[in-house]
């Protein structure tokens, strides 16, 4: 309905209203501004259920200028509804001009605006905004200039530096929170023609505090991002847990196809359903004592329906990484106090040497046999409604606030630290990932990353089963192969993997396997250049790059579908970047040394704020100490923000080196050799080990043959990076392999270790 004082128009007429054009304000206007006020407020509290947050922070005499997102045609009223004092809005001058809208805009006197216009009647229009600020009235611009058609917050334009030029009065930040998904939003890609998910319809209007008029837009934007994510973490109280939202998605798409690997037959959401009540009423007695319960199975149905089977039954599925070493599993399952642990056959097969912590319980004999009686049990008790089915496994009952799992990080960077996310911090990073994507119950998700890494359990296990999208398994991320049959077959849409496993399938994968795919999303480490343009000229899709920590349940940010249609042009990806903030994320990018908030494009240390913000470590209250305050977590990575709102991860704190007391940044310099070897492929990683002349000393191992080395060297020696970042080149190692981690990131701890080991034998040959 509204827009900033930039969005594009095609009449160039302009209606003056108020004392700026000379006309009356007198009582004969109030009345008809009052009542029409009334009649919103009114249609808003019957079709809408508005919460208003900070209203105290509106002048109660003097003028402001309110500043807010855009998400739909209703905003204006929605405002209107939750203030107490007459707003005057800068409107989209072709809305103002519709012949069912001009007549309540006149009595709101609003101002009509165009980007469009002659720059005289632009800056006309401005003038009277910034008037009736200095008369004590509150005018509202919604600086985007344009409602979202991607769900996520545009960039701020600067009309609202030009209206607050020389006003002695605050700019107000205004956050409108639950507006997207309704009929009058663009999600979906369509306006009005979508059923209403519930009415009333629930509405979040937040005031934020008032800032000095002199602020810069994006400094307006972060404060009125913080307002959107404290409304997220109030819609707790309204949110279902997990396995409550399961059961009712699994209710509404009932005949529809749910999941399917490459060993099983594939199941409707009815069928996951009742297999996973079978499987929790099996494994109930085995459970009786236990609150978390260790899952030892690789991306598949069966480990899919153990996990629902143990949200069930109101436990903590504890999914253990089968990639790290026997000790490490034990010590997991130890700080978890895993008494039992549900694994495969043909899992332990694969790995006859690993060691299973405590009891095993193997998939294949707890589902054997089913008897009649135990299928018709299992039928009934999928159709009872959620609290009787609850009382009939006699499960414990789980609030949004309660764990829900407990994920160890990769540990690529140390030792393997447990991240306790609920129920709220997950389904709301569902929620979060939905606004941007809009996926539905005909599209598929290929389902290859670990249960045991935050974006296979949160991503490629849960989304589908909250959400209704289908989903197809394979354990083996590299197996090129198989994948591209089962995308094929199934004709999937989208490919969640890591950079290194897309790097796999530009090698051995046809392209014509890949053609049902709509978005491809990497994740878990850096995105290079050459392997997206790669990827690209293979399939004729670029895959999108997000970021995200486990403690984050994981997702971040992240590049999304833009928008492009006669007149409209809104960026939702951009490359070299992770992408927006999700909804409701909130950022802030701090100096590291003194925690002072940075302005645009400078790095600094990021930030994090949201409802998807882990619970904290496991029986580690002094690390959580250390990365949770107030309720930001500190993520450790070092990031620049555009003023549109862009991300750039530039390192990790952890992957820097003082030499000679500068920072040396270690992925800056693997991006320089990269692209100096001209390779696809990760070839080079660079650590550090302690120097005594200069604190630190560059360390690489590499892949190359000797004589492709000594070419980049040649050239390295000619770039123009700065001389302490060149490592000499008696500190570059051949190693066969690069190591990884099973999520497919660089084990850097092992990196470190085996270039400290080759680098003593080198000093001791010499």
């Amino acid at each position: 309905m509204a827009s900033s004082a930039q969005g594009p128009v095609s009449s160039a007429n302009t209606h003056r209203h108020g004392d700026a054009a000379g006309e009356p304000i007198g009582p004969q206007r109030v009345l008809p501004n009052w009542f029409l006020r009334l009649v919103l407020w009114l249609l808003t509290h019957v079709f809408y259920r508005v919460r208003v947050i900070g209203r105290e922070n509106l002048p109660t005499e003097s003028g402001a200028l309110l500043v807010c997102n855009h998400m739909s045609f209703v905003d204006a009223v929605m405002i209107l509804a939750a203030a107490r004092r007459p707003i005057r809005f800068l409107i989209f001058q072709d809305i103002y001009e519709l012949p069912m809208v001009r007549p309540w805009m006149k009595m709101l006197r609003a101002i009509p605006i165009s980007s469009e216009q002659r720059p005289r009647d632009l800056i006309r229009s401005l003038r009277e905004a910034t008037e009736a600020i200095r008369g004590g009235e509150l005018v509202c611009i919604f600086a985007e200039g344009q409602i979202t058609r991607t769900g996520q917050m545009l960039p701020f334009r600067r009309g609202m530096e030009r209206i607050m030029k020389g006003v002695d009065a605050p700019i107000v930040p205004v956050n409108l929170h639950g507006l997207w998904g309704s009929i009058f939003s663009f999600e979906g890609g369509r306006f009005l023609w979508k059923r209403p998910r519930r009415i009333p319809y629930p509405v979040t209007v937040s005031f934020g505090q008032p800032l000095p008029g002199d602020s810069s837009p994006f400094v307006v934007r972060q404060a009125v991002q913080e307002l959107g994510t404290e409304a997220f973490l109030r819609d707790r109280k309204s949110a279902a847990s997990l396995d409550h939202t399961f059961v009712r998605t699994a209710r509404r798409y009932r005949r529809h196809f749910f999941m399917a690997d490459s060993r099983a037959a594939k199941l409707s959401f009815g069928a996951a359903l009742t297999r996973s009540i079978f499987l929790a009423r099996r494994l109930a007695p085995r459970w009786h004592h236990e609150e978390m319960v260790g899952v030892l199975i690789p991306p598949s149905g069966g480990g899919a329906l153990v996990n629902f089977a143990a949200l069930l039954l109101g436990r903590v599925p504890v999914n253990l990484n089968y990639t790290a070493s026997s000790e490490v599993i034990d010590s997991c399952a130890r700080q978890c106090g895993l008494k039992t642990v549900v694994t495969s056959r043909t899992f332990l097969e694969r790995f006859p040497n690993l060691k299973i912590p405590g009891e095993a319980i193997i998939l294949e004999d707890l589902a054997a046999n089913p008897g009649v009686t135990e299928k018709i049990a299992s039928l009934f008790i999928s159709m009872l409604p959620f609290s009787l089915l609850k009382k009939a496994l006699r499960a414990s009952q789980r609030s949004v606030d309660d764990l829900a799992t407990v994920i160890f990080s990769s540990g690529s960077t140390g030792d393997p630290k447990g991240v306790m996310l609920t129920h709220y911090n997950i389904a709301s990073n569902v929620q979060q990932v939905m606004q941007v994507f809009r996926l539905d119950s005909d599209d598929k998700l290929l389902g290859i990353l670990p249960f045991f890494h935050s974006f296979g359990f949160t991503i490629g296990l849960l989304l589908p089963a909250l959400t209704g999208v289908g989903v197809v398994f394979h354990a083996n991320p590299l197996d090129a192969t198989t994948i591209s049959e089962l995308v094929s077959k199934y004709r999937v849409t989208v490919l969640i993997a890591t950079p290194t496993f897309l790097q796999a399938y530009i090698r051995r994968c046809s392209p014509e396997h890949f053609g049902s795919l709509k978005y491809v999303l990497a994740g878990a480490e850096k995105l290079a250049d050459r392997v997206a343009n790669a990827f690209e000229d293979t399939f004729g899709l670029r895959p999108l790059e997000g970021y995200g920590t486990t403690e984050c349940s994981p997702v971040i940010a992240v590049n999304g579908p833009g928008f492009r249609a006669p007149g409209f042009r809104q960026v939702a990806a951009k490359r070299g970047r992770v992408g927006h903030p999700l909804p409701g994320v909130s950022v802030r990018i701090v100096d590291p040394g003194t925690g002072t908030s940075l302005n645009a494009d400078r790095p600094g240390l990021l930030h994090v704020k949201g409802p998807n913000v882990m619970k904290g470590y496991l029986s580690k209250p002094e690390k959580t100490a250390e990365v949770l305050r107030d309720g930001w977590y500190i993520t450790g990575d070092i990031v620049s923000m555009e003023a549109d709102g862009f991300l750039t991860i530039t390192d990790r704190l952890t992957r820097f080196s003082k030499i000679g007391g500068e920072m040396v940044p270690h992925i800056r310099i693997e991006d320089k050799l990269q692209e100096l070897a001209e390779s696809t492929e990760q070839n080079f990683v660079v650590t550090a080990v302690e120097d005594e002349k200069k604190g630190e000393r560059l360390l690489v191992l590499h892949t190359l043959s000797e004589d492709k080395l000594k070419e980049v060297l040649d050239k390295l020696s000619a770039s123009e990076l700065p001389a302490l970042w060149k490592p000499r080149p008696n500190s570059f190692f051949r190693v066969e392999a690069l190591p990884y981690l099973g999520t497919g990131k660089l084990d850097l701890r092992a990196v470190k270790q085996r270039a400290a080991e080759l680098a003593e034998a080198s000093a001791v040959g010499r």
